[in-house]
């Protein structure tokens, strides 16, 4: 000890200073504004720790009002008055439960933490620097106050793991002036908490271990979540055979998943089947918040009787649910995507996909030997600091998470691509009300040099999006809903060479994208990882929805704009999605909107669901001249007719009418193939 240090402790007795850190990991939150003695916000504060120091971010969600009758003694107004009554907060999260999930509707606030103590602070009390960021709706937000506090350690109140991890204070506002108080208290050492549950048919094994040491539990551990893993029904009904529609997958979801509350628990579900039908690995098949239950990001499926292709290493020709690593890390990746990630090609961790990393295998490092079995980073910071909406099963509709609003990371690297254009054409320029509107869309080079870009334009794709803007100036995004994750492809596209699709839109994440009659304005974008850049491309187009015709056409056009079901059984058909059946049903019975939604109905009945076999015939007596269809609807139809061997009258009819269609059209390489074909 010093001189000078001695003479001071001499004098003044010890100095003592305490230096504390920040303890990682997930804190409860309850903050009380000002000016009103019944809103209360509760939520988390997620601290990460790392070699830098400490990364923040958290949640609120408003505490409920119950209104209580008082008792007729505290109301002088006679017997006939109303009974006055009393407002009462709900009660609080009980930190002894552990990291809370709160319910959906209550969500209000993202906390961007814009500082804090990186490493160590010293003394009692230390400075929380945030910006408050209300949700205003789907995929939608706005920052609505940048504030601090200056939090005091005290003992925890009863029921918190650690009495000295809690602290209270004051929030202000940049002028200085107290907005409210927050309150803190450490709760675990994860981050978020979740359920993951797999269901699978007789003969598919559960994907619960690569072979060589890693579980959900280890996989979640690294992320920093708590799981718990539930190994449910292991003798789902084949509804028509070993290979499974999408639709089908749809409704075993919502018929053997466990009864849960999304509001209590946050729930993932695994299917897992021999084959599936739209891809040869694995799917999530519950993305849009558009379906009967109104709830996006649920579930995946997986085929476990998928012959390995040939060239994937040591499991080259293997049945896939027999090769426990790579099948155990699709469904890793599956699960990825309904926690809201899209694919990330800067690694070969788990969101990049099982094709790319069995193509980069070596003689000395042959695929599976050569997966990663991590998450990038920049995916680990978005699970651990994305809000809650973005990540959590039954909010945000998949590829809704954004991150430059609230902006958690740096603005994404985007680029333009030199002399690609981005084509956008609608069908029709005039669509009825009701009608869903069918737009072509043609990625062209018009460069001089060949450029890399997706092969696929599906709206089941990953790469497309968009919006559209009605008259009022109100916009709504659309991106897929059913999607193919774990295929993956890209072309070369040679100077003057053009992809092209179609699609058909009616329904988004935000309601029906064209609501009203005026025009509306279509953005479409295309997005694909290129190096360590965001490549872009975007074009538009406009369409005009005309008014009711009649009394029929205005209450066949409120049953399809009213029903989220319909949107769905336009994706993914099948039979037991009745609400949506039953308007595009009425919309058939209109003879506006019938040459709409014929193709709709025809591509439903074409198809099998469950032990209905397709109805090859009657699809094709719902199809004539005046129907209209996109190309991508044209080759659809053409695989149904091309499906059919008995090819009685009603089929070549059908032929017919599809081969006129695709005479005036630029369809793309896949319909034009099963046209040719009839």
């Amino acid at each position: 000890m010093s001189a000078d240090a001695a003479l001071l402790s001499g004098v003044l007795g010890p100095v003592v200073t305490q230096s504390r850190s920040l303890r990682c990991g997930c804190w409860l939150l309850s903050y009380r504004p000002t000016g009103s003695s019944q809103v209360v916000y509760d939520g988390t504060l997620r601290v990460e720790c790392h070699r830098a120091g400490r990364t923040a971010s958290g949640d609120l969600y408003q505490r409920n009002v119950r209104i209580f009758p008082l008792p007729p003694a505290f109301s002088d107004q006679g017997d006939n008055a109303l009974a006055p009554v009393r407002p009462l907060l709900s009660n609080a999260p009980k930190p002894a439960n552990g990291i809370p999930v709160l319910p959906r509707s209550r969500y209000r606030y993202y906390i961007r933490v814009t500082s804090m103590p990186e490493l160590i602070y010293r003394g009692n009390a230390f400075t929380l620097g945030f910006e408050l960021w209300r949700y205003t709706a789907p995929n939608a937000w706005a920052l609505e106050s940048t504030l601090s506090a200056r939090m005091v350690h005290m003992a925890a109140p009863t029921g918190y793991p650690s009495a000295s991890d809690y602290a209270e204070g004051d929030v202000k506002n940049a002028q200085g002036t107290v907005t409210g108080r927050l309150k803190m208290g450490w709760l675990s050492s994860s981050f978020r908490k979740c359920t993951v549950e797999i269901d699978t048919v007789n003969g598919s094994e559960q994907p619960t271990t690569s072979g060589a040491g890693h579980t959900w539990q280890t996989v979640m551990d690294t992320l920093g979540w708590q799981v718990n893993l539930r190994l449910s029904d292991t003798n789902v009904t084949e509804p028509s055979g070993a290979s499974w529609s999408d639709a089908e997958m749809h409704a075993a979801m919502l018929a053997y998943r466990e009864a849960t509350n999304l509001d209590n628990e946050w729930r993932y579900h695994i299917l897992a089947v021999k084959n599936i039908d739209s891809t040869p690995r694995g799917i999530m098949y519950d993305v849009a918040g558009t379906d009967s239950n109104n709830v996006p990001r649920e579930g995946i499926g997986i085929a476990s009787h998928w012959t390995i292709d040939p060239g994937w290493g040591t499991v080259s020709g293997m049945r896939f649910g027999t090769a426990s690593a790579p099948y155990f890390r699709t469904a890793i990746h599956e699960i990825g995507h309904a926690m809201g990630l899209v694919h990330n090609f800067a690694d070969h961790g788990y969101m990049c996909t099982s094709d790319v990393i069995a193509q980069a295998g070596t003689a000395t490092n042959p695929f599976p030997a050569n997966i990663q079995w991590s998450y990038h980073p920049d995916n680990l910071k978005q699970l651990r600091h994305y809000p809650d909406p973005f990540v959590r099963p039954g909010a945000v509709a998949f590829g809704g998470a954004s991150s430059t609003s609230p902006a958690i990371t740096p603005t994404d690297l985007e680029t333009e691509v030199e002399g690609l254009a981005l084509e956008v054409t609608p069908l029709l320029g005039e669509v009825p009300i009701g009608a869903p509107v069918r737009v072509d869309i043609a990625l062209v080079n018009q460069g001089s040099v060949p450029l890399r870009v997706p092969a696929d334009l599906s709206i089941k794709g990953e790469f497309v999006c968009g919006e559209v803007v009605d008259p009022a100036g109100s916009a709504r995004s659309f991106r897929t809903v059913v999607r193919c994750i774990e295929d993956h492809a890209f072309t070369l596209l040679d100077p003057g060479e053009s992809i092209r699709n179609s699609m058909t839109l009616m329904r988004g994440a935000e309601g029906a994208l064209f609501p009203m009659p005026g025009v509306h304005g279509i953005e479409v974008e295309v997005h694909w990882d290129t190096e360590e850049l965001i490549a872009h491309v975007a074009g538009y187009a406009t369409v005009m929805v005309t008014g009711a015709m009649d009394a029929q056409h205005a209450a066949a056009a409120h049953a399809v704009l009213a029903t989220p079901d319909a949107h769905l059984v336009l994706a993914i058909g099948g039979d037991h999605l009745t609400d949506g059946i039953a308007a595009i049903h009425q919309a058939l019975a209109c003879s506006v909107l019938a040459p709409h939604f014929a193709v709709i109905e025809a591509k439903r009945v074409g198809r099998r669901f469950g032990s209905r076999k397709p109805d090859v015939k009657a699809a094709a007596a719902m199809i004539d001249e005046d129907s209209v269809m996109s190309g991508a609807e044209v080759g659809k139809l053409a695989e149904i007719a091309g499906s059919d061997t008995k090819a009685n009258a009603a089929t070549k009819g059908l032929s017919k009418v599809l081969k006129s269609k695709a005479r005036s059209m630029t369809l793309s390489s896949t319909a034009s193939k099963a046209v040719d074909e009839l």
